[in-house]
């Protein structure tokens, strides 16, 4: 999980929803660093109080022994929900500082 304190903004009007936002590094001492276009961001690991579970929700439609059309099973209402453990978050990435630009060594002509 990470944390980011401030907001990120698309040059379009898109929804950022799946899609590449940056990098993430870790230095030699385990110090987080996210790189996002032109800034970087340094972090820090952080252990939640409580953990979060990240579940997917699954909605069985026919009983597990039956052989059934589509067509029924289209008409058929949920028999069961199932819910399915996908992940255990028990630490997160925190960003607080503000980005620093990222700024190439540029040689002057003489």
């Amino acid at each position: 999980m990470i944390e980011l304190q401030g907001d990120l903004q698309s040059r379009q009007d898109n929804s950022l929803h799946s899609k590449f936002i940056g990098d993430l590094h870790f230095t030699k001492k385990g110090v987080p660093v996210l790189i996002i276009g032109h800034h970087i961001l340094y972090g820090k690991i952080v252990t939640l109080e409580k953990p979060f579970v990240v579940m997917s929700k699954n909605i069985n439609t026919k009983a597990n022994d039956s052989m059934e059309t589509d067509q029924e099973m289209d008409m058929q209402k949920p028999k069961g929900i199932d819910y399915l453990v996908k992940a255990i978050v028990k630490k997160k990435l925190v960003f607080k500082t503000r980005p620093k630009p990222i700024i190439a060594n540029v040689p002057r002509k003489i």
